[in-house]
């Protein structure tokens, strides 16, 4: 859910719409009527952790890139 609020209410309410934000709800600021800033929650370190741990193990489950493909892929200007 997306939570839109103008910069005076933001500042007033920092600390409350900070637990909101943490609960994954998105904030938008807004000067008048025109949006300006988006706040959304950081990933945390351990979430990061495990994305890495899933991209590691499906790329585990592919073939195999020879030196020789990463080479020829290099001459012909092709990044791996």
């Amino acid at each position: 859910m997306t939570i839109t609020v103008k910069i005076g209410e933001a500042k007033t309410r920092l600390s409350e719409l900070l637990a909101r934000v943490e609960a994954s709800e998105e904030l938008v600021i807004q000067r008048g009527h025109e949006p300006i800033a988006r706040l959304t929650l950081i990933p945390r370190k351990d979430d990061f952790s495990a994305s890495m741990r899933d991209v590691k193990a499906a790329r585990m489950s592919g073939p195999v890139t020879t030196s020789e493909e990463l080479l020829a892929w290099r001459d012909q200007g092709l990044r791996y």
